[in-house]
């Protein structure tokens, strides 16, 4: 069969980026395309160094020459990766969400998925409408915290395409690939499977009017991550630490790798989980079991705004179990903290938006009962 030039990249809109939302054609990522007998060149050129993004589109096209046109054709793919100038929006916009806040943490075990968790109950009863993103693959907890185990999205027609519908709990819509999987399934999954996974809870799922959007990431600094922040256009950034050493030192990392050229995120700040224990017979002592203030003493550091404490209270773990956020709890104490946590999440938020226009500031921080701030 001829190879024909207008013919292959006609079929390589049928293609797309992982993490883009487009088609490789109509992102623009096809520089070009030519054909020798039957050899085909095609130059790529792709906004992500990640090798699974990069392995992917290769295999694609390799796959598309050799089933639609010819399994004998020799095939070369040349990609050349451009990162995006610092100040331009990354990757594909989710139309209705306004706001993607990634919280992560520099090691697992520092209590980020319940941090996220209470974050977003907050925000809730603030007034806004939330969203959460697991992007744990390989560790989901969020369909245990909020007691939706047993749930399984349904196919809702959006548009006339179809979509995940999230599950709803507590006013939260979420997306877990726990619910794709069963408890006792262990995911063993690649880099590019986990990456595709989340692409499609990402783009392929009606999410509909969001102000804020919160991604539980993965503890550490992995492909995941570099995905995830090259194809969303990420607001900023929240880190979670213990006071530990140990802890920070994996935290002082995660907030380098936001900072990185090739992320470029903005850090919102720095939350010290587990900051003390108080007993709950002796309410007014406080023994600081990991250190004291070590996470704030970090944000010092690295000149990021520290976004405040949370102490380690028994009743936040056995919420977590039970599937009730501990800061949908009423007039707690713990109710405070987290109200306190999650303003300053939102003052920084407006702080760092530039595009926002200043009444929609205004209103966003009256809701969550902060005083409006001046942008840079």
């Amino acid at each position: 069969m001829k190879l024909d030039r207008k013919e292959i990249l006609k079929a390589l809109e049928s293609i797309s980026i992982a993490g883009e939302g487009k088609n490789m054609v109509e992102s623009g990522a096809v520089k070009n395309v030519m054909t020798f007998g039957d050899e085909v060149v095609i130059d790529l050129v792709l906004t992500t160094p990640a090798m699974h993004i990069k392995k992917r589109a290769e295999d694609d096209i390799r796959k598309l020459i050799h089933e639609q046109f010819s399994p004998d054709a020799t095939v070369k793919v040349n990609i050349k990766v451009e990162a995006p100038e610092k100040n331009e929006i990354k990757g594909q916009p989710i139309p209705g969400i306004r706001t993607i806040i990634a919280v992560a943490s520099g090691k697992g075990g520092v209590g980020k998925s319940t941090t996220t968790a209470n974050l977003a109950v907050t925000l809730a009863k603030m007034g806004f409408k939330v969203g959460v993103l697991d992007a744990d693959i390989y560790g989901p907890s969020m369909p245990i915290m909020f007691d939706v185990e047993t749930e399984k999205p349904i196919s809702v027609e959006v548009e006339g395409k179809s979509k995940m519908k999230p599950i709803e709990s507590y006013e939260i819509k979420l997306l877990s690939i726990g619910f794709f999987t069963s408890p006792s399934q262990a995911v063993i999954w690649r880099g590019p499977m986990a990456a595709k996974a989340l692409n499609q809870m990402i783009f392929d799922a009606a999410w509909g009017e969001l102000d804020f959007m919160l991604i539980d990431l993965p503890p550490g600094t992995g492909d995941i991550h570099l995905s995830i922040m090259q194809s969303l256009p990420i607001t900023g950034a929240v880190v979670v630490s213990t006071p530990q050493q140990v802890a920070l030192a994996d935290a002082r990392k995660g907030v380098a790798m936001f900072q990185s050229e090739s992320i470029n995120v903005p850090v919102l700040g720095i939350i010290e989980n587990m900051a003390y224990f108080t007993p709950e017979e002796l309410p007014n002592n406080k023994y600081y079991i990991f250190g004291k203030e070590g996470a704030k003493n970090l944000a010092s550091d690295l000149q990021v705004p520290f976004l405040g404490e949370v102490p380690l209270v028994q009743s936040i773990r056995e919420a977590g179990d039970f599937g009730r956020p501990a800061a949908l709890q009423t007039a707690s104490p713990l109710e405070k903290i987290y109200e306190e946590v999650a303003r300053n999440v939102v003052r920084e938020v407006v702080n760092r938006n530039e595009h926002l226009p200043p009444t929609e500031a205004i209103k966003i921080t009256t809701m969550a009962g902060c005083s409006a701030v001046k942008k840079n």
